[in-house]
């Protein structure tokens, strides 16, 4: 017997003025799976992403969050829920030290309208960004100014800062674009730690990283769902080979 799904999308259709950029998509995802989006070029994936994480509301059916319906709640009402997203360009504070990044991303998560905290819990927050940089491998450039981190090191920084919410669900858009393949496999070895503690949803385009990286794929071509499975279940699809793996 399965649990009940951690998110779920139901006949999720999502127009452009006349474009249909996403046709009636039904997909589920389980607590604890690693799970990637992929598809060609214009697929449907980003749409599909920022329909799950909040950033448009689908123009029919529905996006729901442990069972809540959450199609149509502000996307920063998404973090107090235990979602967090970590976007395709990264979203830091560039005149900000590391340390300082993850430090503001906790304190929004613990009080947004505090503005006198004692010694103790301003401590506290200290450590738990300390904590987060470890998590994230970031802990030898904590003083840095994040607008002079490499370019990878920038979206484990954002990944770090995305945790600060204690995220149940984790939602990636392209996680390692741009990286070379050295700061594409620190990413993927981060992502499989993430992955054994909340669900992660990935949008991606690499075919052959995420073959190696996710148990569940999802295909996705012209806005609609093509096929989903585990990867052997995608290679051996006729329909992707036609469709995605034809292109490469």
């Amino acid at each position: 017997m399965r649990s009940t799904p951690i998110l779920e999308v139901r006949n999720a259709s999502r127009y452009f003025g006349k474009f249909r950029a996403l046709n009636n998509v039904s997909v589920s995802f389980q607590p604890g799976e690693l799970t990637a989006i992929i598809g060609p070029n214009g697929a449907g994936k980003s749409t599909f992403f920022n329909v799950i994480s909040g950033g448009v509301p689908p123009s029919s059916g529905q996006v729901l969050f442990e069972g809540q319906d959450i199609s149509h709640i502000a996307a920063h009402e998404f973090a107090r829920m235990g979602i967090a997203k970590s976007f395709q360009i990264t979203n830091v504070f560039k005149h900000l030290s590391a340390h300082e990044n993850v430090r503001v991303a906790l304190q929004m998560q613990v009080s947004r309208f505090e503005l006198f905290r004692s010694r103790a819990s301003y401590r506290l927050l200290i450590e738990e960004a300390d904590a987060l940089l470890v998590r994230v491998g970031l802990a030898d450039v904590r003083n840095k100014l994040a607008g002079d981190l490499a370019h990878g090191q920038q979206r484990s920084l954002e990944v770090a800062m995305a945790l600060a919410c204690h995220p149940k669900l984790l939602l990636m858009d392209e996680p390692t674009a741009g990286m070379s393949p050295e700061e594409t496999t620190v990413m993927m070895d981060l992502i499989l730690k993430l992955a054994q503690e909340r669900t992660v949803i990935l949008v991606e385009h690499k075919m052959k990283m995420v073959m190696g990286l996710c148990k569940r794929l999802i295909v996705l071509h012209h806005g609609e769902l093509l096929a989903e499975g585990n990867p052997d279940d995608i290679r051996n699809n006729a329909e992707v080979k036609r469709v995605y793996l034809g292109q490469h």
